[in-house]
């Protein structure tokens, strides 16, 4: 089998081995669509992930596939299967996890991150982590699962309730799978800043209720335009940039809900108006992974409630893995994938 495998100092090789043979409770997944993720892009410029990545190791960590072997014991899923993985365990003994919140383990590790992953053209994962796809949903939708799961938990958080005004300010995959799950949770309106044009027009296509250019717009002015509101009552930020940041908290109302969900880089600093936070009375949270909500990922997807398709903007073999990942960071594109069967 081929696996492309991340050496680290921004390096690729793809190298031949033979396909890994499978425990009692592991699972042999034929790998056929993978998704690259902001953290794959933080990972190759030398930079942590969610969990610690020691080079070399297959990354890949949003992935779908088919089940080709199983072990011994396993009960959870059969040869011929479709599954996407759920690449995040947790030790079950740290204090957070023994406090339900076991996306805050220290020890957390992931396949794609800690242990090879999903750019390769078979993975072996515990049967734990393989969720079971409507076999009629494509591969490249159920690739999709993870980071529609880590979405969810966000939208937990975020706490919209239904007559709510939203501001999304990114239009990459995951704020329009934000925008979305935006609107299954009732906000009265979802509007979507981006300053790429054909990620606004993809937002309008998948539903969201008008866009904000934030390069050419006051984005707090545009908003209230396109509302009749003086703020948004929910913010989810996800852009990762101080920029971003600010057009959040600006474009909030009093008492709003902040949900700044995305992947920042390492030594990424915003300086907080602790003033205005007062004043308004803002709730801030940030969101980490996905506890528990692969499943409710799944049963959305194979419902077809979302519309992920439009995300799916490139592909690419898995010879190229490195150009996909600087795709992932082109404003050309909102969703990449990696398809280690085609060439």
């Amino acid at each position: 089998m081929k696996g492309n495998y991340f050496l680290g100092n921004s390096t690729f090789e793809l190298r031949e081995h033979e396909i890994p043979e499978v425990g009692p409770h592991d699972v042999l997944v034929k790998n056929i669509a993978a998704g690259i993720c902001g953290t794959d892009v933080h990972i190759y410029f030398g930079e942590k992930g969610a969990s610690e990545v020691e080079p070399p190791v297959v990354l890949g960590h949003e992935y779908s596939g088919l089940v080709e072997k199983v072990g011994s014991e396993v009960t959870a899923v059969k040869v011929g299967d479709h599954v996407t993985v759920d690449p995040n365990m947790y030790c079950g003994q740290c204090a957070y996890c023994r406090a339900g919140k076991k996306q805050l383990c220290p020890n957390m590790v992931a396949v794609g991150v800690s242990f090879n992953g999903g750019f390769a053209e078979y993975s072996v994962v515990p049967e734990a982590q393989c969720f079971v796809l409507n076999p009629e949903l494509p591969y490249e939708v159920g690739a999709m699962a993870e980071p529609l799961a880590c979405c969810l938990h966000g939208i937990d958080l975020a706490e919209i309730k239904p007559g709510q005004n939203v501001l999304v300010i990114g239009g990459g995959a995951i704020g329009l799978i934000m925008a979305q799950l935006a609107r299954l949770s009732g906000a009265a309106k979802v509007i979507v800043s981006e300053p790429v044009e054909m990620r606004r027009k993809i937002a309008m296509e998948v539903g969201a209720d008008g866009t904000i250019d934030p390069i050419h717009e006051n984005v707090r002015e545009r908003f209230a335009a396109l509302t009749g509101f003086e703020g948004a009552e929910v913010v989810i930020e996800c852009v990762g940039k101080p920029i971003a940041v600010k057009q959040a908290m600006e474009a909030a109302a009093k008492g709003a809900m902040l949900m700044l969900f995305s992947v920042p880089g390492v030594d990424s600093k915003f300086e907080l108006p602790l003033f205005d936070i007062f004043k308004k009375e803002l709730t801030i949270r940030g969101s980490m992974v996905n506890p528990d909500t692969h499943a409710r990922a799944v049963a959305l997807l194979n419902s077809g409630r979302l519309q992920i398709e439009p995300l799916i903007t490139h592909r690419f073999p898995l010879e190229q893995v490195e150009d996909a990942i600087k795709m992932q960071m082109s404003a050309e594109s909102i969703k990449v994938l990696v398809k280690p069967w085609e060439k």
